[in-house]
């Protein structure tokens, strides 16, 4: 099982959308093993954008990202890294394809309504930055007998 990282940024938590966003994981059948509200602050921000730290447009991506609070949420489940990505859609919303969170949520490539992991090494590296271990929580919900077979939850 993969673990994976999404934010809820701050335009989904103004427009009401964290509940929909979640309910699109959990319907797919993703287990969610971490959630939180939080603050980012601007040391979190630059460790966690610091691929962008030094061009233009940072500033405004650490101004928006800052001004309300994110939902930090952990999502577990067979190729999550993967199917999470599918299921959010391209970063530009207006280009993102209907079905997916952003074509359906979103018109803005900043406002863009959540932040997933883009590989299982940034996941890793992205839960340990916004979980603490105490924050992540193993188990194995009955559905998942009818969500994977049981040589997929190996």
């Amino acid at each position: 099982m993969e673990r994976t990282l999404v934010l809820i940024k701050p335009d989904a938590l103004a427009r009401g959308l964290v509940g929909e966003i979640t309910t699109r994981f959990e319907r797919k059948g993703l287990l969610l093993v971490g959630c939180k509200m939080m603050r980012l602050d601007a040391a979190l921000l630059a460790e966690h954008y610091a691929h962008h730290v030094d061009k233009p447009f940072y500033p405004r991506i650490a101004e928006f990202m800052s001004g309300l609070p994110v939902v930090a949420q952990c999502w577990e489940g067979v190729d999550a890294v993967r199917v999470v990505r599918e299921m959010t859609g391209v970063t530009n919303s207006r280009e993102a394809a209907p079905g997916t969170i952003r074509g359906d949520l979103g018109m803005s490539l900043q406002c863009n309504v959540v932040h997933t992991s883009e590989s299982v090494d940034v996941a890793e590296s992205e839960v340990a930055r916004f979980f603490t271990l105490d924050e992540l929580h193993d188990y194995e919900p009955p559905s998942f007998s009818v969500v994977y077979a049981a040589d997929e939850r190996a």
